[in-house]
């Protein structure tokens, strides 16, 4: 099968697609002929070896945490998954910029959605799932979301929405019209975040996630008054310094099916910013480090 791989870690210069040894479904996996692929920053910080302590990899790798495609092959003891299927979902730690992946965790993708914007919902949703799952009954809060205009963000702020929370969120001001779109209430991140936020919160702020690589976690204790109501995905130090939460997406396909069926609902569209062929894989990395948005990869 062509795959994308990098035979070192380094810059996206070591990425090049070439053939690879085909997966095949195991134990309660399926496998797909992938459709499209996205990438996310687990991906970018994978490549370039700076978790490579943490997470090392068998090299060459093939990058990639979540996929979109048709299943061809279903492991033994999974019952809810047949030939032929569309579905989107996540694989290991990277594997799934390939022609052919092996997901363990998977949803049929609604039918709302496009091909990318499944491509785009597998690690951005069960990540955004898992963070709010950790903070429990959003009815009546006030929400703060650091990096809400970001793929995570977005799933965070629709599913926050629908479970009845009253969502602030920072972005880039360029992204603030977007934000509104979705109902969430947008100011800046930065200095000043408390003091915008009280003006926007005269109430308070009951809750707040951090879903960007920034500083802010101080800030967004200080104004939320509790660690247990702060979960980040983006600062592990940061947390345990603190006595903050810090959450990672986990494979569990109740969190992907969350997701679709806010899609089916038109409740939750993945983001997609834009799209590059697996040919230029080095590309759509190059883009999503240097803040391109959410890169989804097609053509496989």
């Amino acid at each position: 099968m062509l795959a994308a791989r990098f035979h070192s870690y380094g810059t996206p210069k070591v990425l090049v697609v070439e053939d690879a040894p085909e997966p095949h479904a195991h134990e309660g996996s399926v496998r797909i002929r992938v459709q499209a692929t996205s990438v996310n920053p687990i991906d970018t910080l994978l490549r370039a070896g700076h978790l490579a302590q943490v997470l090392p990899l068998a090299l060459p790798a093939i990058p990639g945490r979540d996929a979109v495609g048709v299943v061809d092959e279903i492991g033994p003891g999974v019952n809810d998954a047949h030939v032929g299927d569309i579905v989107f979902g996540l694989g290991g730690v990277s594997d799934t910029t390939a022609e052919f992946a092996v997901l363990t965790a998977w949803s049929a993708v609604p039918e709302r959605w496009s091909t990318a914007q499944a491509a785009a919902a597998g690690l951005a949703s069960a990540t955004a799932a898992a963070a709010l799952e950790a903070l429990g009954d959003l009815r009546g809060r006030t929400l703060l979301i650091e990096g809400a205009s970001g793929a995570v963000g977005n799933a965070a702020a629709a599913f926050a929405l629908t479970a009845g929370a009253t969502v602030i969120g920072t972005g880039r001001e360029s992204n603030h019209h977007q934000l509104q779109s979705l109902g969430v209430t947008p100011t800046t991140y930065g200095m000043g975040l408390a003091k915008r936020v009280a003006g926007l919160a005269p109430g308070g702020v009951d809750a707040a996630l951090h879903l960007a690589p920034s500083g802010s976690l101080p800030d967004l204790l200080s104004i939320v008054g509790h660690a247990s109501q702060v979960i980040t995905v983006a600062d592990s130090e940061g947390a345990t310094r603190l006595g903050i939460r810090s959450i990672n997406a986990r494979n569990d396909s109740a969190l992907l099916r969350f997701a679709a069926d806010l899609g089916q609902a038109g409740l939750y569209t993945p983001r997609v910013d834009q799209e590059l062929p697996l040919a230029d894989v080095a590309g759509a990395h190059i883009l999503a480090e240097s803040g391109g948005g959410k890169i989804v990869i097609t053509q496989f």
